[in-house]
């Protein structure tokens, strides 16, 4: 079983190469996965896939069991877990199409199961989670950009909010002050708990629209869908050489 596994965000339900062995319907102590998770492989090197909304895109952010997604993978044995995600961009450098390999985050979600240990805390249960993201996985995720001329900024706060509303100009303004350079819905609790898991985890996040409020007409969705349409396509390309490359690393 391979010690790798890709974690699907909008616009990325699946990967093409990917030749698919098995699918596993897991079960677990905290409810149902949000899909069956692929079983695949690549020039030889296997790796997990599962679609964090579903395979048809039918679950809002705030309704994932993220519990349930890394508890499954951890379960059939993968060490690895790098994130897509598609966000919206607040610095004046991650314009729409930017590819970011975050390396922090702010966590501004409510509501939402944060740990395996809510109902059986013991202080052993905290986490260092000072740096959020596991540098030498970053590491692989920016050398497989570079094999493939692929522009990526290394580093970012990653603003992590509730939805599936998008933000306010005056969320996003205050976002910025606190010095979030992306806001997305998905990136907690789903870093914390690989961090609990033991799990190495990196993002990718693609950049699909200007944050509201910075750009001089509102988010429209018809040029949202076409930019993670064209820029998923550079995402495929990196995972595909941090699939291959994984049997090394």
């Amino acid at each position: 079983m391979s010690e790798l596994a890709i974690i699907g965000g909008t616009g990325l339900s699946k990967i093409d190469k990917l030749v698919v062995v098995s699918k596993h319907n897991i079960e677990t102590p905290f409810g149902s996965t949000s899909a069956e998770i692929i079983e695949a492989t690549l020039d030889d090197q296997t790796v997990l896939f599962l679609p964090r909304h579903g395979e048809k895109h039918t679950i809002a952010p705030h309704k994932i069991n993220y519990r349930a997604n890394l508890w499954a993978l951890h379960s059939l044995g993968i060490r690895k877990v790098v994130a897509v995600a598609a966000v919206g961009g607040i610095s004046a450098n991650a314009g729409p199409e930017t590819l970011v390999c975050p390396d922090q985050i702010i966590d501004y979600t409510y509501g939402r199961e944060q740990s395996f240990f809510s109902d059986n805390f013991l202080a052993e249960h905290h986490i260092d989670f000072t740096h959020p993201y596991t540098e030498s996985l970053r590491k692989q995720v920016l050398i497989a950009a570079r094999k493939n001329d692929i522009s990526i900024i290394d580093n970012g706060v990653y603003g992590a909010t509730q939805g599936p509303r998008l933000e306010t100009a005056a969320e996003i303004k205050r976002m910025a002050q606190d010095g979030c350079n992306l806001v997305g819905m998905t990136g907690m609790p789903e870093a914390a708990l690989a961090r609990e898991l033991g799990l190495d985890y990196a993002c990718c996040a693609l950049v699909v629209n200007w944050a509201a409020g910075l750009s001089e007409q509102d988010s429209i969705l018809s040029e949202i869908e076409q930019t993670i349409e064209s820029g998923m396509t550079l995402v495929e390309q990196l995972l595909t050489t941090l699939i291959k490359q994984s049997g090394s690393a």
